[in-house]
């Protein structure tokens, strides 16, 4: 019964519902002071309810410690704020604790990444504050085409499917759908770009939003290890 469900969620996601053409922007820091520890650092914008102008924003961080070579943790904390016609709506601080598992298929590297969020809003409108929690999953693959890894000159494509939950009905707050493209210049600078489908449960009605993702990553690192970069992807 709990695979049959989770099929349904995510076959339900392309039922049709209240869809949107949205864009999503990122760009992203990434330094890796050691082989084991790394900071990151992102700024994000979202079109939402029309291509052409930003409602939404993010700036968060955080740092993180590969355990060994496969498997890392992450903290980080971050600010959100969203508008309604032009006007603050509401803001969001935000911390979460994430693991991330790797793992190699030949060229194909997959990530297994798990993450429990703590979720502090203000409604601008009317003065309240709330909170939440909420986890998620995501499985992540990405491919390089021309070379064996991510490394200078590479040509890669990366996909996701991940799912959002939490203890509040409804469970399931919404589920995201991505494929993509990417072009890595060099050790330091990768652009990607590519499309996400995402479902939002937890609003009235449900919503579909049809994101063209757009991102700028950059990327110092410090090791004298071989490199085999990570491509940050739509979070």
């Amino acid at each position: 019964m709990k695979k049959l469900g989770f099929l349904f969620l995510f076959l339900g996601g392309f039922v049709p519902g209240q869809d949107h053409l949205s864009g999503f922007n990122m760009v992203s820091f990434t330094y890796r002071m050691t082989p084991k520890w790394m900071a990151y650092l992102e700024v994000q914008t979202r079109a939402r309810r029309d291509y052409t102008v930003i409602d939404y924003y993010e700036t968060k961080g955080g740092v993180g410690y590969n355990l060994n070579k496969n498997n890392q943790i992450f903290i980080g904390l971050g600010r959100y704020g969203t508008y309604e016609k032009m006007r603050i709506a509401q803001e969001e601080f935000r911390m979460w604790l994430q693991y991330t598992l790797s793992q190699r298929l030949g060229k194909l590297k997959l990530d297994h990444r798990a993450r429990a969020e703590q979720r502090y809003f203000y409604a601008n409108q009317t003065g309240e504050h709330t909170q939440a929690n909420r986890f998620r999953y995501r499985l992540s693959a990405t491919l390089p085409i021309n070379k064996d890894k991510v490394q200078q000159n590479t040509v890669f494509v990366n996909a996701f499917q991940e799912l959002f939950v939490g203890p509040k009905a409804p469970t399931f707050k919404r589920n995201r759908t991505f494929g993509g493209v990417g072009y890595q210049l060099n050790n330091s600078i990768s652009v990607t770009s590519g499309y996400m489908f995402q479902r939002d449960f937890a609003t009235k009605g449900n919503e579909n939003f049809h994101f063209l993702y757009f991102a700028l990553n950059f990327t110092l690192d410090a090791t004298d290890d071989e490199k085999d970069i990570a491509i940050p992807m739509v979070d």
